[in-house]
Parts: C-alpha cells; structure tokens; sequence
C-alpha cells in the first residue's frame, strides 16, 4: 500500500456537534494525498464510531478512556504512516486549499519541520483565533492575534512555535522528540513541543495562506475547571523544562509576578479553585521538570532571538512573525 504524504490526526472527546462539519472540510480539500486517523478518548456519544462506520476510509483508534489530548496524538502518530502529521482539533474547520497550502510550504522550505495555520474565530472570519504561539521573556506563552481583529494582510514568517489546533509536523521529528508530553494531558503540550524544537534548533513557519476556522474549547470551556487547572500547571512545568539556565535569573521573577497576578484575576473571578489547585501541582513537579533539563545542549542564542520582548505587543496578543 502507498504511503500518503499526509496523516491528518484528529483527537476526539464528546465531538459529535463538531466533528461531523470537520470532517466534510476535509473532504473538500484540494490536495487529496492524505489519510485521516480518529483518535477517541472514551467519548459516551459515539460520535467517532458512528463517523469511522460511515466512511471506511476513516481509521479509528478508540482508546476507551480519556487518555488526554497530548498522549491521543502520540498513539495517533505511532499508528500514521504519512511523512507529515497534520493535527487537527474537531472544532477546526479547514478551508478547501489548508492541506495544499501547507504541503506547499514544506517544499519551499525543505529545512523546516513544524509549520502551523492561521485560525479564524467560527463565528466571526473578521476576528483571529491565533497565528501561531508565542514565547515572552519571562516565559509566558500565548496565542498570537487570540480575539483580535483579522489584519488585512497577515505575514509569513517564523514563530517561536505551534498551535496544535491546526498544525503541520514532520512525523519523524515529532516521534524522535519523544511527540507530546503525556504528563501535560491537555493544554500547553504544543508550546512545550515547539519550545523544545526551538532548543533542538528547529523552527516553526506560521503559513497565512492555510486557514481553518476554529471554535476553540468546544468541549469543556475556555474557562472551565479543567481549563484554568492544566493551564496554570501546565504553564508553570514548561516554563521549568524549557528555559535556559541563562534566563532563569530573570524569567523566573518575572515568571511568579505574572502568576501571581493571574491567580487574582482568577480570585476576582470566583475561580481560584482550580487556579490554586493547577498552581500547587506545578510547583509540585518543578524540581522533577526542571532537573530533565540537564544535559540538554539547546541553541540558547537562537531560542532567545525568538522571544517576545516587547510587553505591550504581548498585552494585547500581538503578532510576532520574523521574515525568513
């Protein structure tokens, strides 16, 4: 059997009001070379199921429990026989030319492994839902361009790293570092995997022209529970795996005001729970974290190069694309 240039992984849980839209996207697409592998995380509502059934061409990994988004796509790439993983969350609705126009740019740019797309808000195509992540000095990520208006031209370049709702990787880089970090379990996972890409001295390539509109948190909320628990853990874990001792000095000040501050903003919310909860956990594991740093031999100098400095352009999510 031919291999496909493309292994599209779509990671489901409790899906059913979105998947079945993102999957006649993907039959739309332009470029045709690529199969699609479902990986469902013990969803009750059987919508994965009922979609492999449908469509044989569909392969379904039913991993009969929640496994987590990061380890779903691990057990997806083991089993896609694609030279490049296309992930894509259910709630991202991809334009007919997407996968066209990321296979595209992994020929113009044959050194880079990671590229990612521009994602539009579903419900409103003049606002952005990201362009790619990035990574400030005091080693707080975010979404680039989250809930701002759409530019009317977005550049094409290099971004500290990707945002796992719709990307595009190299299979074999993706499962030679070791793919997502398991102990993350949702949130966070593609900015610790583009950061240590960074340090690998990878690069990611934002790609305008491959556009998917996304709903984002479709599941459980952008705010729920489970959302502010693994976001303030998970932050406080790849701020404690990624950065270089060279920053350490710095960052970490930094790092702990700006939690701070986000936990108030949680108080003032009425969610300190989860917030609180997420925080002693990371804690918990930042010597464990920290210390699978060592030995590590990163490209300092270029992974610093690729930072945010400017703090107003990370207020307001601010774009953040290097020409290359």
């Amino acid at each position: 059997m031919t291999e496909p240039t493309v292994s599209v992984l779509i990671v489901t849980y409790e899906s059913g009001p979105v998947l079945s839209r993102c999957l006649a996207q993907l039959k739309a697409q332009t470029f045709r070379d690529f199969e699609v592998i479902l990986v469902d995380n013990g969803s009750t509502d059987r919508a994965a199921q009922e979609a492999a059934r449908a469509d044989p061409s569909l392969i379904l990994l039913d991993n009969g429990a929640n496994l987590g988004f990061a380890e779903a796509n691990n057990r997806g790439a083991r089993r896609a026989r694609g030279q490049w993983l296309a992930l894509l969350n259910p709630d991202a609705f991809a334009e007919p030319g997407w996968l066209a126009q990321l296979v595209a740019a992994t020929d113009a740019y044959p050194d880079t492994a990671c590229f990612t797309s521009l994602q539009l808000a579903a419900d409103d195509r003049k606002v952005l839902d990201g362009a790619g992540d990035a990574m400030t000095l005091m080693g707080l990520p975010y979404r680039m361009g989250y809930r701002r208006a759409r530019p009317a031209e977005v550049p094409a370049g290099e971004v500290f790293g990707p945002c796992g709702a719709a990307m595009l990787i190299r299979r074999e880089t993706f499962v030679g570092m070791g793919g997502f970090e398991a102990r993350f379990f949702s949130y966070c996972e593609d900015v610790d995997l583009g950061y240590r890409l960074r340090l690998a001295g990878g690069r990611t390539r934002l790609v305008p022209e491959a556009v998917v509109a996304h709903v984002g948190s479709s599941t459980l909320g952008a705010r729920s529970d489970f959302a502010l628990y693994h976001g303030f853990r998970n932050r406080l874990w790849t701020f404690a795996r990624n950065t270089p001792g060279v920053l350490l000095p710095l960052a970490l000040p930094l790092h702990l005001v700006a939690t701070v501050v986000s936990l108030l903003g949680c108080v003032a919310r009425g969610e300190a729970g989860p917030a609180w909860r997420g925080l002693v956990q990371g804690v918990a594991g930042f010597g464990r974290m920290r210390r699978e740093q060592k030995g590590r031999r990163g490209h300092v100098r270029d992974v610093i190069a690729a930072m945010t400095f400017d703090p107003l352009k990370a207020a307001r999510r601010g774009l953040d694309v290097r020409p290359s």
